[in-house]
């Protein structure tokens, strides 16, 4: 059994920490902290009132490197699992290290200053993690996460090698407001402005925001247009898979939402330099949309409706050029009635949880910082079906589908 240390207090952190006491077997104490604690005090209610499993709560400015290693010292916590912001990744684990524990997050780190998202400063921890004897598992969400699972599941046993790749990200819920982003608003909208990237032959190709789209039929869910974007998986994968000669990553948005966002963006509103606002007082527009926006984690019981995520990967088997997708759909009013939340936090929080316990059961566990991909996707998997992301198979046509143009 471990102790676990939750850092972070949103809708991804109240699946996780839910998941996590119902795996109360693995994990012995369970400790959540962020910056504001009646947030934490909030999940651990609701906890205690379904569960019956206590969990301690704290206070936690997380980018404070020695008061976050005094925190993981004093709790006795042997992993933290970082569901806070992509910018505190580097702090956090700077903490680990000065603390000796183990590393989970979900989503790699991020320049508050620069909408840049990439592994080069994780990955430079590398050998500090080493001679420390601790493991950073990085991306431990759903994607970036589980479509680097499902990768490697491809390659493990489908494939003998990946050609071409592409993650599919549909949400097809309805919260009802006219427009709201499903997780933290300021990470979400920086991902969608920036400019689209994919991989080809080598090679780093750019391209406008959402200037890419095809419709493709979501088994399950419908028929949806998808927009190319860049995903951070798509560093990882195509560096640990060295056959993959073209890997892209589509993401659904709704004309509806497109047009609030591009508004938004026309009038300023989406630009991450602060402006001063009154004398002395300078704030971000994005920092204000973000104030203004309906609270991610406030979604879930009004949204309806499914999300269906997944990966199809093309290659060769003994020769013959084969193509499958594996995908999973999550229900939002079926995540809301289990543990509070929409599938946006369910999808990445359940992962999130599964990655802190395969370092916990020592299923997965090398020295170094990790991505997802480096290890059996089979253990993983079999824990995504037990704790409620059930995935499926398919074996589809080689070529004449929309994705293939």
């Amino acid at each position: 059994m471990a102790n676990l240390l939750i850092i972070g207090a949103g809708g991804v952190s109240r699946v996780a920490t839910f998941k996590a006491a119902m795996n109360s077997y693995v994990f012995e104490n369970i400790v959540l902290a962020s910056r504001t604690k009646s947030k934490c005090d909030a999940i651990a209610k609701d906890i205690k009132e379904r569960l019956g499993v206590d969990i301690k709560t704290y206070q936690i400015d997380a980018m404070d490197v020695d008061a976050t290693a005094k925190l993981i010292e004093n709790t006795k916590s042997e992993i933290v699992l970082n569901v806070a912001l992509p910018y505190q990744d580097l702090a956090i684990m700077d903490a680990c290290l000065k603390a000796g524990a183990h590393y989970v997050d979900t989503a790699n780190y991020e320049h508050p200053e620069e909408a840049k998202f990439e592994y080069k400063e994780q990955w430079a921890k590398d050998e500090e993690f080493k001679k420390a004897g601790l493991m950073a598992l990085l991306g431990s969400g759903f994607d970036p996460g589980v479509t680097n699972v499902f990768t490697a599941f491809i390659a493990q046993e489908l494939l003998d090698e990946i050609e071409t790749l592409d993650i599919l990200d549909c949400n097809a819920g309805d919260h009802g407001y006219p427009f709201a982003t499903n997780f933290n608003p300021e990470i979400n909208i920086r991902e969608i402005t920036q400019k689209g990237k994919y991989y080809e032959n080598g090679q780093w190709r750019e391209i406008e925001p959402m200037s890419v789209k095809f419709k493709w039929e979501y088994p399950g869910v419908g028929e949806y247009p998808s927009y190319l974007l860049y995903h951070e998986e798509l560093e990882s994968l195509t560096k640990n898979f060295p056959s993959i000669k073209k890997a892209r990553f589509f993401m659904t948005f709704s004309d509806n939402y497109l047009w609030h966002l591009n508004a938004l963006e026309n009038v300023g509103m989406t630009d991450i330099k602060p402006i001063e606002v009154c004398k002395g007082c300078e704030i971000s527009p994005m920092e204000f949309l973000k104030k203004v926006l309906p609270d991610p984690a406030s979604l879930g019981e009004r949204t309806k409706g499914q999300t269906h995520i997944g990966v199809v990967a093309t290659g060769y088997k003994n020769k013959e050029l084969k193509r499958y997708y594996i995908y999973n759909i999550c229900d939002h009013q079926c995540a809301f009635r289990e543990v509070g939340a929409q599938c946006v936090s369910y999808t990445t929080g359940v992962p999130a949880m599964i990655g802190a316990k395969m370092i916990a059961t020592k299923t997965w566990f090398e020295p170094g910082v990790k991505n997802m991909e480096e290890f059996k996707a089979r253990p993983f998997m079999y824990e995504l079906n037990k704790n409620g992301l059930a995935w499926f198979i398919k074996e589809l046509p080689t070529k004449g589908l929309p994705i293939d143009n």
